[in-house]
C-alpha cells in the first residue's frame, strides 16, 4: 500500500513541470520537501545533485561547497569554495561601502519624508541636497541581486525596495519586483509577497499591452510563484483564486500550464466552508468558482488530469459518485505529497465529502445512510 502511494506520488508530481517557471532558489524548497518525503532507507543522492546544479552559480560558496563534498565522499569541501566565500566577502564589503550613504539617507525618517511620487524630482533633490548620484541608485539594484544570490534574501528584498523607490529604469523596476516577490517568498512574508504579486499583475496588464506572446509568459511566471503565498497565507487565498479566475490568467492556464488546474480545484474546494472576505456569506461566488472550474476542468481534460480534476470530472460532469469517492481517495494521496498542497490535505478531504453528499442529495429522493 505504501509502495503504490509513494508509485502515485512520483507519477502525478509536477516538479518537472515547475522547474522552468521558477526562480532557481525557489525550486529549492520543492526539493528540500521532496528530501523530506523520501523514505530513510532510499538513496537521495540524485536530489543532492540536483541542489548542486541548482545552486553552483550562485555566490552560496559554503552550501554549495559542502554539497559537493557530499557527492564526492569528502571529508571537507575543496579549498576553491574556502577562497570564494573570501571573494564574496570581499565583494559584499565593497558593495556595503558603496551603498552606505544612500541606504542611510532612504533610513531617515526626514529625507523620506520630503520624498514624493515623481521620481526624477526625487533623484534632483537627492543629488541637491544629498549629493546622490544615479550610479549610487544603480548599486542597489546591483547590491540586491547579488545579496540575493549569497542567500541573504531579506536583505535583498529591502535593497531591491529602495533601489524602486528612486529608479526610472523601468525595466530594471520591473526585475527588481520579481526580485522582491521572490524575497518575500523565501523569508515567508506572505502579505507583502501577495502585494508584489498583485503589482506585477499590473505592470503585465500595462507594461506589456503591445507584446502578448511576452504577456504569456510573464503571466505563466506569475501564475507559479503566486502558489506560495496562495497556500501559506489565508488572506490571500480568494485574491489569487480570483486573480486565476479572471479570463487573461485563465486563458493562459488553458494554453500555457493547464497542470495549475490541480491548484484551482482544491483552492476553490478547500473554500466552501470559509468566511467571506466582506461580505461575509460568499456562496453566490462560491458556486460561480465551482461553475468556472467545471467548465475549464471539461475543456481540458484531453490535456491534462490527475485524481484531483477527476474528482471534479466525476462529480460534476459525469454524476458518477462512487468514482468521485474513489478518485477522492486517490487525491488524498496526491495531496499529501504536493509541496503546495500538503498543509491543506485534510481541509480539502473534508470539503469534498461535502461536496459528494450534497450533490447527491440534490439528485436522490432517497438516500442509504450506510
Amino acid at each position: 500500500m505504501a509502495d503504490s502511494k509513494s508509485d502515485a506520488a512520483k507519477e502525478h508530481s509536477l516538479l518537472t513541470k515547475f522547474i522552468p517557471h521558477l526562480d532557481r532558489h525557489l525550486v529549492f524548497p520543492l526539493l528540500n520537501f521532496l528530501e523530506e518525503e523520501t523514505p530513510e532507507d532510499e538513496d537521495i543522492s540524485h536530489i543532492t545533485q540536483l541542489k548542486y546544479g541548482l545552486l553552483k552559480e550562485t555566490n552560496m560558496s559554503d552550501f554549495v561547497g559542502d554539497l559537493y563534498a557530499q557527492l564526492n565522499n569528502l571529508n571537507e569541501k575543496p579549498a576553491e569554495y574556502t577562497k570564494k566565500r573570501e571573494e564574496v566577502l570581499a565583494k559584499r564589503e565593497k558593495y556595503e561601502e558603496e551603498t552606505e550613504k544612500i541606504q542611510q539617507l532612504l533610513g531617515d525618517a526626514d529625507v523620506v519624508n520630503n520624498l514624493r511620487s515623481d521620481k526624477q524630482a526625487n533623484l534632483n533633490y537627492l543629488k541637491e541636497t544629498h549629493g546622490v548620484t544615479t550610479e549610487m541608485v544603480e548599486r542597489l539594484y546591483e547590491y540586491g541581486q547579488f545579496q540575493y544570490s549569497c542567500g541573504d534574501y531579506g536583505s535583498a528584498g529591502d535593497l531591491l525596495y529602495q533601489f524602486r523607490i528612486l529608479s526610472t529604469d523601468n525595466d530594471k523596476v520591473n526585475a527588481a519586483s520579481w526580485g522582491k516577490l521572490a524575497s518575500d517568498i523565501l523569508t515567508t512574508n506572505w502579505e507583502s509577497a501577495l502585494e508584489e504579486v498583485m503589482k506585477l499583475k499590473e505592470s503585465i496588464d500595462t507594461r506589456l499591452f503591445s507584446n502578448p506572446l511576452a504577456q504569456l509568459q510573464h503571466r505563466t511566471w506569475l501564475i507559479h510563484w503566486s502558489l506560495f503565498p496562495m497556500f501559506n497565507h489565508e488572506a490571500a487565498r480568494d485574491q489569487i483564486t480570483e486573480l486565476l479566475f479572471s479570463q487573461p490568467f485563465i486563458n493562459t492556464i488553458q494554453v500555457s500550464c493547464p497542470w495549475i488546474l490541480r491548484y484551482l480545484a482544491a483552492a476553490v474546494i478547500t473554500n466552501r466552508n470559509r468566511p467571506g472576505a466582506k461580505g461575509g456569506f460568499p456562496y453566490g461566488n462560491y458556486q460561480k468558482q465551482v461553475k468556472d472550474l467545471v467548465r475549464v476542468v471539461r475543456q481540458e481534460g484531453y490535456e491534462y488530469s490527475d485524481p484531483v480534476t477527476a474528482f471534479i470530472k466525476a462529480l460534476y460532469i459525469d454524476f458518477d459518485f462512487e468514482e468521485a469517492q474513489r478518485r477522492l481517495l486517490e487525491a488524498d494521496d496526491i495531496l499529501k505529497s504536493d509541496f503546495f498542497l500538503v498543509s491543506a490535505s485534510e481541509t480539502f478531504l473534508d470539503a469534498a465529502r461535502h461536496l459528494i453528499s450534497e450533490s447527491y442529495c440534490k439528485i436522490h429522493q432517497r438516500i442509504d445512510i450506510k
